[in-house]
């Protein structure tokens, strides 16, 4: 989980069916005068939601920023492909092998694998753990993490049955 979600998941408890204005609001009509009508109710009622609704706005704008930022700054410290096009010659080459690295490695990753489900080469259990570290690194940035945690028992299972 990323540091992001975890700050917006703090923050998220303020808004929704189990957050902070909801439970204000349960506890502030406890001391509403018993003679209020139905319509002054409804009236509150009416402005927690439309708090609650500007609650999870305002941590939308917030946590948008955030990216923002953080996009920004990661540009700001390992430049652009723009940057890299203003070097003669070598920045179009870098351009290149930093666009091919995503292919590289996911084709390469299948060949491995290939061979090893295919039983062709035998590898030693130092090479299949590198293979599994690589299978994890590669398919995770291929599928992202969730899917990798979808699978993550799976896998856990199968190298304990393999173990003995």
């Amino acid at each position: 989980m990323s540091v992001l979600s975890k700050i917006t998941g703090l923050f998220s408890g303020l808004t929704g069916s189990s957050g902070i204005v909801e439970t204000v609001a349960s506890t502030v009509k406890a001391y509403f005068p018993p003679d209020m009508t139905p319509e002054q109710m409804a009236a509150f009622d009416l402005k927690m939601k439309e708090l609650d609704v500007q609650t999870a706005q305002a941590i939308a704008k917030a946590e948008n920023d955030a990216v923002e930022l953080l996009n920004q700054r990661i540009a700001e410290y390992e430049g652009t492909a723009s940057d890299l096009r203003a070097i003669p010659f070598f920045g179009p080459v870098m351009i290149f092998l930093r666009g091919l690295q995503r292919p590289v490695w996911g084709f390469a990753t299948l060949y491995m694998d290939f061979l090893w489900f295919a039983e062709w080469t035998v590898l030693t259990q130092k090479q299949e753990s590198a293979l599994m570290i690589i299978n994890v690194l590669v398919l995770g940035f291929l599928f992202g993490e969730r899917a990798i945690k979808n699978v993550m028992p799976l896998i856990t299972k199968m190298l304990e049955a393999k173990k003995g």
